[in-house]
Parts: C-alpha cells; sequence; structure tokens
C-alpha cells in the first residue's frame, strides 16, 4: 500500500497521481473506477480536487516487466557496420519501452533489425544515450559489447558531438551564447526537470540561425547531456521551445504538438578504428514547413 498526503490544492486527484506515479491518466482513471484508490479511506472520482492533507492511499500497482521484443518498424539507418549503428529517430517515437510505452519503440525496431550489444537492462539493449519522444534526430547505437564500452566512454567523459536545431519563442538579440545552470528533478512534478541549487551541472552553448518576428532557430552543442537539457536551459533563459508541452508556452502548440528540437550533428570516435565519424541529417518536413510559414 502506497500513500501520499496532498502538499497543494487545486489540481485533480488524476492529474496528482499521473505525476506521482509516471501513469497516465486513463490509466489512473482506471485504478481509481476499480477501487484501487481511495481518499481519506473512501471511494473517489477521478475530477476530484483534493484538499490539504488529504491521504490517498494506492493499492498494489502490477506492473508489467519492462523487456523489448523484437518488431518489423521501418527505420532510418545513416551508417551501420558490425560494430555501431546510427539512427535517425522520428519525433513522436519513443527510444526503448518505459512505462505506458511497450511497443513500437526504437530499441523493438532496431531488435529486428540487428544483434544489438548487451545490457544491463533487457529493455535497452544497445542504447548508449536517449533523446526525448519528440525530438527527432540521430542516435548512436552500439552492437558490440567493445563499442557499448567506448562509446558509453566518450559519452562520460564529453568526448563525441552532439548538435541540435531548435525553434524557440521569442527573439534572442545576442548571436550566442552558453547556458551554465544545474539541473535536478522539480520537486512540484516528477516528471519535469528544472533548475536547481545543488543539482547536476549542466552546459548548453547556442548560436542564432535566423531571427523571425516572435521566433528565433538556433543552433544548441551540448557540453553536458542532463534529462530535458536544452528544454529547461531554454525556458530558463526565457526562450521556451516551440510545441513543449511540458515547458513552453502553451499557444505554441497549436504551431506543433510536441517541442521542435532536432538533434541534427552526431560525432563519435569508431571504437575499433578510432576515426571521428560526423553525421549530420536534415530537419524533418513538418519542421521545415513551419520555418517556410515564418518567412
Amino acid at each position: 500500500m502506497n500513500e501520499i498526503k496532498i502538499k497543494q490544492t487545486g489540481l485533480r486527484l488524476d492529474k496528482i497521481l499521473s505525476n506521482e506515479l509516471d501513469l497516465s491518466r486513463s490509466q489512473i482513471q482506471r485504478l481509481i473506477t476499480e477501487g484501487q484508490i481511495t481518499l481519506n479511506g473512501e471511494l473517489t472520482k477521478a475530477n476530484i480536487k483534493p484538499k490539504i492533507d488529504d491521504l490517498i492511499e494506492i493499492k498494489q500497482i502490477d506492473r508489467p516487466p519492462l523487456k523489448a521484443e523484437p518488431e518489423d518498424i521501418p527505420l532510418d539507418i545513416i551508417y551501420e557496420d558490425d560494430d555501431v549503428l546510427v539512427v535517425n529517430k522520428p519525433a513522436g517515437m519513443v527510444v526503448h519501452p518505459a512505462s505506458g510505452h511497450y511497443h513500437g519503440t526504437l530499441v523493438n525496431g532496431l531488435m529486428y533489425h540487428t544483434k544489438l550489444a548487451k545490457s544491463t537492462n533487457d529493455f535497452r539493449p544497445g542504447i548508449v544515450h536517449r533523446i526525448d519522444k519528440d525530438t527527432s534526430g540521430l542516435l548512436m547505437v552500439a552492437k558490440s559489447e567493445l563499442a557499448l564500452k567506448s562509446l558509453s566512454d566518450q559519452l562520460k567523459n564529453k568526448q563525441n558531438l552532439r548538435k541540435y536545431q531548435a525553434l524557440v519563442t521569442g527573439r534572442i538579440e545576442e548571436d550566442e551564447g552558453t547556458i551554465e545552470a544545474p539541473l535536478g528533478r522539480d520537486p512540484k512534478n516528477r516528471l519535469k526537470r528544472a533548475v536547481i541549487s545543488g543539482g547536476k551541472d549542466a552546459i548548453t552553448h547556442f548560436s542564432v540561425k535566423k531571427r523571425f518576428d516572435n521566433f528565433t532557430l538556433i543552433d544548441c552543442q551540448l557540453e553536458t547531456g542532463r534529462t530535458h537539457q536544452i528544454r529547461v536551459h531554454l525556458n530558463y533563459i526565457g526562450h521556451p521551445l516551440v510545441g513543449d508541452p511540458l515547458y513552453g508556452v502553451t499557444g505554441t502548440t497549436k504551431i506543433h504538438q510536441g517541442q521542435l528540437l532536432h538533434a541534427g550533428t552526431l560525432g563519435f570516435s569508431h571504437p575499433l578504428t578510432k576515426e571521428f565519424l560526423t553525421f549530420s541529417v536534415p530537419l524533418p518536413a513538418d519542421f521545415q514547413n513551419i520555418l517556410k510559414t515564418m518567412e
């Protein structure tokens, strides 16, 4: 039995629990209907707004074990040899299985396509780094244990190249800049990250590519790779990503559903040959079309 004491008012019960339990609101609503969730010891409804110090009790939630299975999913493979693979992930695709996303992930497709390096987790073989579901672009994937160690070490030691293109709200007047602000879990919403004292070091470099009336197209280069780093950092300086459902301005989701962020350039040293390889892919068609409408 899990217990949660309410610390703030104004939110629906299903919204509160969705944040706390990392479950979808439809999953929460089903649990409430089944009587698995009570409020102050009584059966309740999803739209109830609990008061301060109300007690929510959640019975044991059965979660299916996370394990990836091969699935025949079309992939945009940019490069591949016996040790490494570079893939261009479309926006809308989750990298590996997670709560609420058990099928249709990039890993499911990769496992069907080729053999991947074994990982400590059954649900993310070969995965060295991730990009968010609604972020498009390049990922390096390890096919051998040698490659997994080498690519992971490069990531840890900041020896690779990761450049993104982003469309942000507002006009950034300076041509370039660096955002250095520590990141950690948002104390008010466990699904979000925030700039917090004592957080992990996070550094993002940016340069302006084009200015529009109320928007700016920029390049971002990661020096560190924290969860949601670019999204949080740009919001922190007052220029959130267009379409970002977590950190963006609400109205911009009408322009695009999901943040307009593209991991367009990726570079790393090949684990075997030690040659530094660099790959680039253009912006997705929907991203390009939005830019055309702004000209």
